[in-house]
Formats: structure tokens, C-alpha cells, sequence
């Protein structure tokens, strides 16, 4: 068993029990990150929340030796799509696909994620000359790594309406925050 497996283990149930959506878990070198999401959003006190949770646990539990960092995090509006899971929620949004070397012409593939199953994912990449949409079937052992892709839409500049001279609000985003804890874990 990982040690991003441990994790998931001890950590799914706190989050469960939050209404907190266990997103990924992701270990690089002696960084542990939690990535969290929730229906409508996630907030810095959500985060806080789940952080003294999860350093909690694992401080009990004990299932990484060492002195690691702990991050619990949002996934935020440009996410890596690592599983079958992560494809099926952006169903919908665009994304940016790099294709493993030999796996077609080209490596790189962008625009709507169209479908998501168990086998792989279908990107609609435009239209052709009769406006038919023209798809790129992909399969996941194909994807060398994907994210969403967060498109600001058409529209005045931050802080200013067209023509009035006058200040309006910055659009709104999904909040994304980071709660972070240095924890010394030596027997």
C-alpha cells in the first residue's frame, strides 16, 4: 500500500463526514497534498476545517515517516485530470491534452471535453467545413497528462464598464486557497 493510499484511507472519512469531495492526494518528496472540492465552492474557513482534520489524523495515525509538509487544497479553476473520476467531472469544460509519444499525430490536443468513460475520454476539437463537429477519441493509457483550461470570456477589464467611466467589480471566480502545516513526524 502507498503512502497516498494510507492517506486516502484516514483521510476520506473526515472529509466524508464534511460534505468535503476527496479530489486527489498527491506525494512529492516531503510534500503531502490533500486536494479537496465541494459542490458550490470551497471557502478558507472550509479549508481551515478540513486541515486541523487531516493533520489531526495523521499526526495520531502516524502513516508517513519523516518531517513532510501538509497542504490541503482546492483544486482550483485550472485542475489536473490524473483519473477516471476527474475526466467525468469536466465533462463539459475545455482541456488541454499532451498524448504519449506514438499514440497519434499529434501530441497535443485542446478544446471541449465532449464524453468521459472507463476506457478514455472523446475531445471535440471544432468543426469541419459542414460545421460537424470533429472529435478526438482517446484512451487514458493514451494521456501523458490533462488539465482543464479556466477561459476568461469576452468583456471590459476588470474595474471598468465600457463607455461609463465608471468602476465595476472584477468577475467572479471559484475561490481557491492552500492551508499548509510543517509536521515533524520522527519515532
Amino acid at each position: 500500500m502507498t503512502v497516498a493510499d494510507r492517506v486516502r484511507d484516514l483521510v476520506l472519512p473526515l472529509l466524508t463526514d464534511r460534505e468535503i469531495d476527496l479530489y486527489d492526494i498527491e506525494v512529492s518528496g516531503p510534500v503531502l497534498k490533500v486536494v479537496v472540492d465541494r459542490a458550490g465552492g470551497l471557502d478558507l474557513d472550509v479549508l481551515s476545517d478540513a486541515t486541523r482534520a487531516v493533520s489531526r489524523a495523521l499526526d495520531e495515525a502516524d502513516p508517513i515517516a519523516g518531517t513532510y509538509t501538509l497542504e490541503v487544497t482546492s483544486p482550483g479553476l485550472e485542475r489536473t485530470l490524473r483519473t477516471p473520476r476527474h475526466f467525468a467531472r469536466a465533462v463539459g469544460e475545455t482541456v488541454k491534452v499532451k498524448v504519449v509519444a506514438g499514440a497519434g499525430d499529434h501530441r497535443r490536443v485542446a478544446g471541449l471535453l465532449a464524453a468521459a468513460d472507463d476506457d478514455g475520454i472523446t475531445v471535440r476539437t471544432g468543426v469541419d467545413d459542414d460545421g460537424a463537429p470533429v472529435e478526438r477519441r482517446l484512451a487514458y493509457a493514451d494521456i501523458e497528462r490533462a488539465r482543464t483550461v479556466f477561459e476568461w470570456g469576452p468583456g471590459d477589464k476588470p474595474g471598468r464598464s465600457r463607455g461609463s467611466g465608471r468602476t465595476s467589480p472584477a468577475p467572479a471566480a471559484r475561490t481557491q486557497g492552500t492551508s499548509n502545516e510543517k509536521r515533524d513526524h520522527r519515532p
